[in-house]
């Protein structure tokens, strides 16, 4: 048997978050997004929802393929897809062409996040994989994070456009590094025939699975959910700066990294799911404070337009932070017990959590009515839902 070689957690933490930063970099130019291709706002929250459904479809696509051609070449493939994506939303001039780009960015896009943790169980077991999963888990909040603050300052001085040229710059790099430094983790000697059905079958009556792939999903579609809605409570209802708006996420990178850090910490004193336990009630405690100060500003007594730009920046912070210990441990949990399969699991958990966030972001779009209150209760709902499932 071919020893397994072990990647450098830099490059799996790149490769992982590449697909995230896409997702999150132009979302303080929504507002001129829809003023440029004429469409409504919620129109505009809908490209965020068409790269996620194109992230949804790539990973049904790339886990079961990587299992018979590896995992390093369908990466290099995957990255070129996902530059010929960002080739077209550079030249769009139309919301039809630029949705259609979007779509296969984040078809290419979405090798990243499926391979990148097909790599990570390939390799690590046990304490280690939990320990790998909370620094991949940091880069899955930290890279949305960095996205809007490089895109704020990038947008407001150049044009949102040109955010897809750094987009196409970072995919070229990666790709350089991928073919440098990654090893293969799936060697010849262990691919064999695997059929998606015998695995989907098995996958969706296993409700452990399904658990954690509701609650990662919930939480993820909460954070993307603001990294929609976000642009327009802060920027049209209250008045910030693109460029300020993407800055807050310096803040907000920094709790994730915070809760990452820890969530790695409390691994040699608590269970995995224990640790999960927690950033669930910490996003619900968030959420449930967010909502009722919001409720408190439009019913009572209204506060400042800074002092709700700084309520709404400090939720999101602790939103993240146990967002950060809910997603890493649950990913870690999810497919332990598919490691004859790991590569066709990963594409169908993939597939299903990725569907639960287009789910959730698609909702956020839908209740967008230009007031403050739907994003509060919304994330609340979602608290409260991610809960309900861990308690079961």
């Amino acid at each position: 048997m071919t020893k397994t070689l072990f990647p450098a957690t830099w490059l799996l933490l790149i490769i992982a978050g590449l697909p995230m930063f896409s997702e999150t970099v132009y979302s303080p130019s929504l507002p001129a997004v829809a003023h440029s291709l004429f469409v409504s706002e919620s129109m505009a929250e809908y490209t965020l929802t068409i790269y996620l459904f194109g992230m949804t479809l790539g990973t049904l696509f790339w886990g079961k393929i990587s299992d018979k051609r590896g995992r390093k070449p369908c990466m290099l493939v995957g990255f070129l897809i996902f530059i010929l994506g960002c080739v077209g939303c550079y030249f769009s001039e139309s919301i039809t062409l630029f949705m259609i780009s979007r779509l296969i960015q984040g078809f290419g896009g979405s090798v990243g996040s499926v391979l990148g943790q097909a790599v990570c169980r390939d390799a690590f077991h046990g304490p280690a994989l939990g320990k790998i999963y909370s620094s991949v888990g940091s880069a899955l909040s930290i890279f949305p994070a960095i996205g809007p603050v490089m895109g704020g300052v990038i947008a407001e001085h150049y044009g949102w456009p040109t955010l897809f040229l750094l987009l196409i710059l970072s995919a070229l790099c990666l790709s350089l590094l991928v073919a440098t430094y990654l090893p293969e983790t799936h060697p010849v000697e262990n691919r064999k025939p695997i059929s998606i059905k015998e695995v989907g079958a098995r996958f969706f009556r296993d409700k452990k699975v399904m658990g954690f792939g509701l609650i990662v999903g919930s939480v993820l579609g909460i954070s993307f959910s603001y990294y929609s809605e976000g642009s327009f409570y802060l920027i049209k209802m209250l008045g910030l700066s693109p460029s300020d708006y993407g800055l807050s996420f310096i803040a907000i990178a920094t709790s994730a990294m915070l809760g990452g850090l820890l969530s790695k910490k409390l691994q040699s004193a608590r269970s995995s799911k224990t640790i999960m336990g927690y950033g669930i009630l910490i996003i619900l405690g968030a959420t449930t404070l967010f909502s009722n100060l919001v409720l408190w500003h439009t019913y009572v007594a209204p506060f400042s337009n800074t002092t709700m730009i700084g309520i709404t920046i400090g939720a999101q912070m602790i939103t993240v932070f146990g967002g950060c210990m809910a997603t890493s441990n649950g990913l870690a949990l999810a497919l332990v017990d598919y490691k004859d399969c790991i590569g066709t699991a990963s594409s169908l958990f993939g597939f299903f959590y990725y569907g639960v966030i287009s789910l959730v972001t698609f909702g956020m779009g839908y209740v967008h009515n230009g007031t403050l209150l739907p994003m509060p209760l919304y994330f609340l709902a979602w608290g409260i839902f991610s809960l309900w499932v861990c308690k079961k």
